[in-house]
């Protein structure tokens, strides 16, 4: 705030005879040519003066200028339909600099536009890295939703806990037919045919590879064929479960070919969380270890009838007297029942420690899993 300065008078007590003293001194000095001991004035805040004019009129004509080019600018023509480009899209790569690439590619009308919609979707961080090629007219959120895919690549995907059936359809439909069904069925249907190459098969016998073919992406050419796909999955499941200890399952009469089998069934089984497939594991190798026993009955898995019939089982299917039946037949299934996931593998060479001899029921309604020692309490959980 500007201080407030006091009024100094001519004497510090004025009086009429004083100020006409004053007033006489200043008329008489009035008169005087002061011209010569004045100070002269400085040029300084004229010249500033027009620097400032100059500076102020120069942003008006540049900002008039930016303001003509930007309205007459001509809008991003963008690729017609049967066009196509090609953008990559680097490693940390964030949606302004995406948006710009596109711009370029004339996939989208302005970087701004692209970067907007993303933030409004709140989908910045799931923008993936790769080479993506769009065709012309594709609208911004198609865009979008290919860059949340991923780029798409000559590599299938098979999910973890898919039956042979389904993942020689899905290689199929990757090839377009040029690897059918049947001969991708007709490369797994025999096991014995590639023991010498994978110590894990020496126990599968003849049985058909189900369960050894491990989920994962593959990358297939144009020149694989079913046999060299089959080993491609081979060799990737003798990479994952190499690091895994069997002798948990070994020291319970299980050979590696069984532990694989009954993991098939920890994955049907038992949601994703690692802590409940290991519980799940636990609760069959007590049924397992009680075989006979008509207190607890057998292994009682649905999944496994389901694997045979196709579908959900009825109470009837599951009861009935057929090969993968666990509730007519003890121990496990005739052959594994689907590939199972490396963490449905590591709970069924590391079950639960607390819940080994203790849990002999588990019952599940979406993601949450109820165990139970005993037959009465395993009902009292539908009540």
């Amino acid at each position: 705030m500007p201080q407030h300065r006091k009024q100094v008078t001519y004497s510090q007590r004025p009086n009429h005879a004083a100020r006409s003293v004053h007033a006489r001194g200043e008329r008489q000095f009035r008169t005087y040519d002061t011209s010569y001991i004045r100070p002269k004035k400085s040029k300084g805040p004229v010249i500033f003066a027009a620097i400032l004019a100059i500076v102020v009129i120069g942003g008006l004509a540049f900002g008039a200028l930016t303001l003509f080019n930007s309205c007459s600018a001509q809008p991003v023509e963008l690729l017609a339909e049967g066009q196509e480009a090609t953008v990559v899209v680097a490693d940390g790569e964030g949606a302004q600099a995406v948006g710009k690439d596109l711009e370029e590619a004339r996939l989208v009308t302005s970087a701004s536009d692209f970067t907007k919609r993303v933030n409004e979707l709140g989908v910045d961080s799931q923008l993936k890295p790769g080479t993506y090629t769009f065709a012309g007219g594709v609208t911004l959120d198609q865009i979008i939703n290919d860059l949340k895919a991923g780029p798409k690549t000559n590599a299938p995907t098979i999910p973890e806990g898919y039956t042979l059936a389904q993942i020689a359809q899905s290689v199929s439909d990757f090839t377009e037919g040029r690897i059918s069904v049947d001969d991708f069925t007709a490369a797994s249907s025999d096991a014995s045919v590639y023991a010498a190459d994978y110590a894990f098969l020496a126990d599968a016998g003849t049985n058909k590879l189900e369960g050894f073919l491990f989920p994962k992406t593959y990358e297939i050419s144009d020149e694989a064929t079913a046999d060299t796909v089959v080993r491609m999955m081979l060799d990737q499941f003798q990479t994952e479960t190499a690091s895994l200890n069997w002798s948990y399952p070994q020291s319970q009469g299980l050979t590696v070919y069984d532990a694989v089998n009954l993991a098939s069934i920890v994955e049907k089984e038992s949601s994703g969380d690692e802590q409940i497939r290991a519980q799940v594991a636990s609760v069959f190798y007590n049924r397992l270890s009680t075989l006979g026993d008509p207190s607890y009955g057998f292994l009682q898995s649905d999944a496994t009838t389901a694997y045979e019939v196709g579908h959900d089982p009825s109470a009837e299917e599951v009861h009935a007297e057929t090969p993968y039946s666990t509730y007519a037949n003890t121990g496990l299934p005739p052959t594994p029942i689907c590939s199972p996931s490396i963490d449905s593998l590591q709970a069924v060479c590391a079950p639960d420690q607390e819940s080994l001899g203790k849990y002999f029921f588990f019952y599940f309604e979406g993601d949450q899993y109820y165990f139970s020692e005993t037959y009465d309490e395993h009902q009292e959980t539908f009540s």
